[in-house]
């Protein structure tokens, strides 16, 4: 679906679009139109291209609308407007729930049109749209009980010697034939206070893998995401460095991550619990970091050991100008700190390239490879070869 109030802009997106070989196009004038034809549709669109300066409702209200009912698969922001304010809604977007492929700027070419929409077709493991799946509270509790919820590992490797270092556990849950991602059920298991129960899970095996991968002589960090809900109980270090210990695995071979926006400064357990974690000698992440907005409180007041830097920021930061400064500054700062860096979000070689030159320690993403079993990830590593760099 077209939404573009200017009648000419609109003819020219949907000639470019036929010229594409799309065959089924809506169009709509202004926000609420579109809400409309939306709402009424049988079936849902798989792209919204949406200008964000129109009448009646703007593009920014009618994505939100599109988010929380979940009236497209992915959107694309078309605006000749501020970059910044294209970021903030493509994050709002995210944070939302929707994919967004990305932003194009005006006028429109068939070139830019081709590129934006290749996209869709991708895996969308990292930033997709994932349909939730609604399933009730015994199901998640046989599951996580009976280890269905698997960790997959996604390498980290060291941009400096191209060695893989690390990986992160990524929850994955294999139903049939279909593997459900995190986004697709975490939400549940948080709503159903089960979270405890699956990070341990996710701990344990994670730690398991660790082993095995160290008997086949590969050394690899782990790390493991944690809730905000994982660390309201005071005895969460206890029983984490019990987990680890019992698998044969050293605490500072495992880091544990902090989604940035989940810490909330104020709330002394938390800081307790990650205070005596970091005592233990586990690792702490702060992940997605400039995401959130608290970013600088957060990072002096808990002893995070490493900074991990949001795909939203590294994707495509070579072209970005406003982009490439706040990973450029991330990695500065973090340098000032003293905390290990790792980018993720990595794709291109581009990419790898732009932050390299900016000494940043860590690249994970699909340049890499995506995130696969514990069985899987040791030949993934060994066929990993490290791109060229220019000197």
């Amino acid at each position: 679906m077209v939404v573009e109030d200017h009648s000419f802009q609109r003819n020219i997106a949907l000639r470019l679009l036929a010229g594409l070989g799309i065959e089924r196009v809506y169009e709509a004038a202004h926000g609420r139109a579109a809400l409309d034809i939306l709402l009424a549709l049988p079936e849902k669109p798989d792209v919204l291209l949406v200008d964000l300066d129109l009448p009646e409702m703007d593009g920014i209200e009618l994505i939100g609308h599109v988010a929380s009912r979940r009236l497209a698969r992915a959107v694309v922001v078309l605006s000749a407007l501020d970059p910044a304010l294209l970021h903030t809604v493509q994050t709002m977007a995210r944070a939302s729930g929707l994919r967004v492929l990305g932003a194009v700027e005006k006028p429109l070419t068939a070139a830019k049109l081709q590129e934006v929409l290749a996209t869709f077709h991708q895996q969308a493991e990292e930033s997709g749209y994932l349909a939730p799946v609604e399933l009730d509270r015994q199901t998640l509790v046989e599951a996580i009980e009976a280890e269905e919820i698997e960790p997959w590992f996604q390498p980290q490797v060291s941009i400096a010697s191209g060695n893989a270092v690390g990986v992160e556990a990524l929850a994955r849950w294999v139903r049939g034939d279909q593997v459900l991602l995190p986004a697709q059920f975490l939400h549940q298991i948080e709503r159903e206070g089960l979270i405890d129960a699956l990070t341990e899970s996710m701990l344990r095996k994670s730690c398991r893998w660790r082993v095995r991968w160290a008997a086949a002589g590969l050394d690899l960090r782990v790390s493991v995401n944690v809730s905000m809900l994982n660390l309201a109980r005071m005895d969460t270090a206890d029983r984490y460095q019990q987990i680890v210990q019992q698998a044969g695995v050293r605490t500072r071979d495992v880091v544990l991550e902090v989604t940035e926006g989940s810490v909330m400064g104020e709330a002394a357990s938390a800081l307790n619990v990650l205070a005596r974690l970091r005592l233990k000698g586990f690792g702490l992440a702060i992940d997605d970091f400039g995401t959130g907005y608290s970013s600088l409180s957060q990072l002096s007041q808990i002893p995070f050991t490493e900074l991990k830097i949001d795909q939203g920021f590294v994707t495509g930061a070579v072209l970005q100008p406003r982009k490439r400064a706040v990973v450029e500054t991330s990695l500065a700062l973090a340098r000032k700190l003293d905390l290990g860096t790792v980018a993720e979000g990595v794709e291109t070689l581009e990419d790898w390239q732009m932050l390299a030159e900016l000494g940043c320690d860590c690249a994970q993403g699909y340049l890499i490879g995506p995130a696969v079993s514990g069985t899987a990830l040791i030949e993934q590593v060994r066929q990993w070869r490290s791109p060229q760099t220019p000197s």
